[in-house]
């Protein structure tokens, strides 16, 4: 437990964002007071009384990460107390009712910042995911994980590409030879219109990143922009929208004249890995069988309250208190502007860059200089959008890359993932079959409605504006796939604020431009009892994920454990997989960058 104090403190504080939602409906708010909750097993100290020992930590953030230590922590004995600004746990991960939506005792209609997705990639969090119960579930949490049989990239103005996965899960229903027919003309469309030269060209500069050593990975491919590795300039528009824009916009969210090689390479390495049964945990793609909070966060809160951890929800860290070089307390702002400070024997700073910076004087940045580099850290809009139709709309078993659009977006409908949800009778006024559910990568780009970036329109422009492209995407090739006649509403992240003069976002996603690397902290910092715990602290992964915010917070909690002596059991944290047969191609690259050659599958 953590002992909080009333009192003015100084600090960086700011003021809440006020929350936009659709409809004019009310925004949830971080405003839940500051209260205690019932413990179980481990003895606390008297409420008030001073308890700041080496066992009492202090969690700022209650996303994935923040959990995360919380549940590690908790299982080695530790007592924990997690402070969230927002009115909720979950972060980023957490879905969210639509105000005003519920009718005749269903559920409010569900709505999210972002769709979940879990590829077979992740090792870590699938293991936490494990270790949360379920009643009725051998493995908790795990085990409402499901699996896509396909996936879509949807073209405009062409056939769609549609791809099984095969060996993990069946198709959904039976292949009709229509379906044949337009999988041949896609595949025919598409790698006809790259010429056979580019096809190779490609597959041999895989070929240089996969033998690279990490000194090369690190030195130079992290310096190197994705437009550039991959020579699109040279190249033809399909392989540049295909092969280079495609891929970063909708996997990292950022432009490929400017992504990291290393972060995008990285990603695509895993992803061929885990298409070859490669150290996967499971298949390529798997995502929740009900809503985020049903499926996954409730139980995680429920089985953490049950360890002993307590939550402070609506209570925003504003300040770390340096004394003695160490941290003595964390000042909070409670959703009335009430200042109180947390005092504990450790704390594990959890929150995005974004705010976690904030939170750094200039005290505390003069102890660990890392901490300032984290200045250059740069993020952006990576936001969701759900759309509520009247009729079923399963339009393909798993998630679409809309390829062509302009605002990169990706979309999946839920309905048909969620078994043991009927959605007319569980959810909303009992009319809504199906959520579409979409990410918007680009916000900076025009248009084809209004000519307008995503950052530019109102938030009914951005509704409208994403529907089109969705159309324009998937109702080109003689298929109407969306209609206009069952859409029932819509639901735009309330991170977002639009419509003003400057468009703002709560809720960011951190990008990875070349030589950024160097700029990310590790998880223990150079003030003995400060962890840093987030998708910006470096991990085997390098993108913002929450299999990197979940093994770095294995990190800090991997460092408080050797900071207080702790003869607990280390949190494990598996890597991604590294080929075997690939190292001594590496062993030999590495030789090759010491002395100042190319890669010897680089040939220019």
């Amino acid at each position: 437990m953590t002992v909080e104090r009333t009192g003015n403190s100084t600090g960086s504080a700011g003021n809440s964002t006020r929350r936009g939602f659709i409809g004019g409906a009310a925004a949830v708010t971080a405003g839940a007071a500051l209260t205690g909750t019932a413990l179980t097993g481990t003895a606390r100290a008297a409420s008030g009384r001073r308890n700041t020992g080496a066992r009492t930590v202090a969690v700022l953030g209650g996303g994935v990460a923040g959990l995360t230590a919380a549940h590690e922590l908790a299982e080695r004995g530790f007592e924990v107390t997690v402070y969230e600004r927002k009115g909720a746990l979950g972060g980023k991960a957490r879905s969210m009712d639509v105000p005003g939506s519920a009718r005749g005792g269903r559920r409010p209609l569900p709505g999210e910042h972002g769709f979940r997705f879990i590829p077979g990639i992740y090792h870590n969090l699938p293991d936490t995911l494990r270790r949360i119960p379920v009643p009725g579930n051998a493995h908790g949490v795990h085990d409402n994980l499901v699996a896509p049989g396909e996936a879509l990239f949807a073209r405009t103005g062409r056939e769609d590409l549609r791809f099984p996965f095969a060996g993990w899960s069946t198709r959904p229903s039976p292949l009709t030879p229509d379906e044949v027919r337009r999988a041949l003309t896609a595949l025919l469309e598409t790698f006809a219109r790259l010429p056979a030269h580019e096809i190779a060209y490609f597959a041999d500069r895989l070929l240089v990143w996969f033998t690279s050593c990490d000194r090369r990975r690190l030195d130079d491919w992290e310096r190197t922009p994705w437009w550039e590795f991959t020579r699109a300039a040279r190249m033809s528009p399909d392989y540049q929208r295909l092969l280079c824009i495609g891929i970063t916009r909708n996997i990292v969210a950022t432009k490929s004249e400017v992504a990291s090689t290393r972060t995008v390479a990285t990603m695509l390495e895993a992803f061929f890995f885990n298409a070859l049964h490669l150290g996967a945990d499971g298949p390529l793609d798997r995502l929740l069988d009900a809503p985020t909070n049903e499926a996954w966060i409730d139980p995680w809160a429920a089985h953490l309250r049950s360890l002993g951890v307590e939550f402070r929800t609506g209570w925003a860290a504003r300040d770390l208190r340096l004394e003695g070089g160490r941290i003595t307390g964390a000042v909070l702002e409670g959703p009335g502007g009430e200042r109180r400070t947390a005092e504990a024997g450790h704390f594990v700073s959890a929150m995005p860059v974004e705010h976690a910076r904030t939170t750094w004087n200039a005290a505390v940045r003069a102890a660990d200089p890392q901490l300032a580099r984290c200045d250059r850290l740069q993020t952006d809009w990576m936001t969701g959008i759900q759309f509520y139709l009247t009729e079923p709309t399963p339009i393909v078993h798993g998630h679409i890359n809309h390829l062509d659009s302009p605002w990169a977006i990706t979309s999946i409908s839920q309905a048909q993932f969620w078994r043991g949800h009927d959605f007319r009778r569980d959810f909303g006024d009992g009319t809504v079959a199906d959520c579409l559910s979409c990410d918007i990568s680009d916000w900076n780009s025009p248009g084809i409605l209004y000519g307008k970036t995503a950052k530019q329109c109102t938030r009914e422009e951005v509704a409208r504006e994403v529907w089109a492209q969705l159309k324009a995407s998937l109702n080109d090739t003689g298929r109407t796939a969306l209609k206009d006649s069952v859409l029932h509403s819509w639901f735009l992240d309330p991170a977002v604020e639009l419509g003003g003069s400057r468009a703002t976002n709560d809720e960011q996603l951190l990008i990875h431009p070349v030589g950024t690397w160097g700029n990310r902290p590790t998880a223990r910092t150079a003030i003995p009892n400060l962890f840093l715990a987030g998708d910006y602290v470096v991990t085997d992964i390098d993108l913002a994920t929450m299999e990197g915010a979940n093994a770095s917070a294995r990190a800090a909690v991997n460092a408080l454990l050797d900071e207080a002596g702790s003869a607990a059991a280390r949190c494990t944290i598996t890597p991604l997989y590294r080929a075997p047969e690939l190292e001594p191609f590496k062993r030999r690259d590495e030789a090759r960058w010491r002395l100042g050659l190319r890669n010897a599958f680089d040939v220019g």
